[in-house]
């Protein structure tokens, strides 16, 4: 680094720097030394939809961070109590799905910003009622430097209070979950919609003039990525392990069975949408 300190992923976003990333499914030790080698700032481990165990996923989280990656962990419901848990397994960011309600925002806020404080102090200071003294906050602020706090902003009830939601103290970056948006917006993976695309504008451009890093997450085309990072995305959460190993592999077999002359036209069933 030549005596420079490394910046950590939330001191990257806070300066405005594109950050690259993509979603690991397989418990393999293999991969953190192949993401490594890619120069990928951060991956993207889901417990919405992916069957990890707490042991495996605080196995993940240890093994990202030792290669200097950092683990960005989607729990599988806005629980305060399962952020806590995530992150004393290892992971520094926490996405917590489908969030609509100002209380959740602030649930989250507390249990990745509030560290280790839980019960009624937590939500007297959440809510202004009790005032922190200054050691007391600058023990937390130092506690949970590195923690972001993102919210999965995925339905048109959010989208519909999304300056409120987004105004909550504490909230670093969303992430946009094209899949279930376009369910919600009754436009089932449509994603060249003018709807769906008037919308995820509109998250874009709301949460940068908040101040907020954002981020969605696509599988399909790089192409898409460019297209709404021209727009304010800076986060890049790109596909995931068994999509690109899939799509590769079909390429590949693509050119070898044509070079030989044999059908190729087998496997063309889609990949599951996380």
């Amino acid at each position: 680094m030549n005596g420079l300190t490394k910046l950590s992923l939330r001191q990257k976003l806070k300066q405005g720097q594109n950050v690259y990333g993509t979603c690991i499914t397989s418990t393999s030790p293999m991969w953190p030394k192949a993401i490594k080698q890619i120069g990928l700032d951060f991956v993207f481990l889901d417990t919405e939809h992916i069957p990890l165990d707490r042991a495996e996923l605080a196995r993940l989280c240890q093994q990202f961070r030792a290669y200097d990656i950092t683990p960005i962990v989607r729990i599988p419901s806005p629980d305060p109590f399962r952020a806590c848990q995530v992150i004393d397994g290892g992971a520094i960011g926490v996405v917590a799905p489908y969030l609509e309600s100002v209380e959740q925002i602030q649930e989250l806020v507390g249990a990745t910003k509030f560290r280790p404080l839980k019960g009624e102090r937590l939500t007297a200071y959440l809510n202004g009622s009790d005032l922190m003294s200054a050691e007391m906050n600058d023990y937390i602020a130092t506690y949970n430097a590195d923690t972001i706090c993102i919210a999965n902003i995925e339905s048109v009830p959010a989208l519909n209070r999304l300056d409120e939601l987004l105004s909550v103290p504490g909230l670093d970056a969303v992430f946009i979950g094209p899949h279930d948006l376009s369910v919600s917006l009754g436009l089932p993976e449509q994603y060249d919609h003018p709807d769906f695309e008037a919308a995820v504008r509109t998250i874009i451009h709301t949460t940068r003039a908040k101040g907020l890093s954002i981020g969605i997450h696509f599988s399909l085309e790089p192409e898409r990525q460019i297209q709404w990072m021209k727009e304010g995305v800076n986060i890049v959460v790109h596909s995931f392990d068994v999509a690109l190993f899939s799509q590769r592999l079909r390429h590949d077999l693509r050119i070898i069975k044509d070079a030989i002359g044999d059908d190729h036209s087998a496997g063309t069933h889609s990949l599951p949408v996380i």
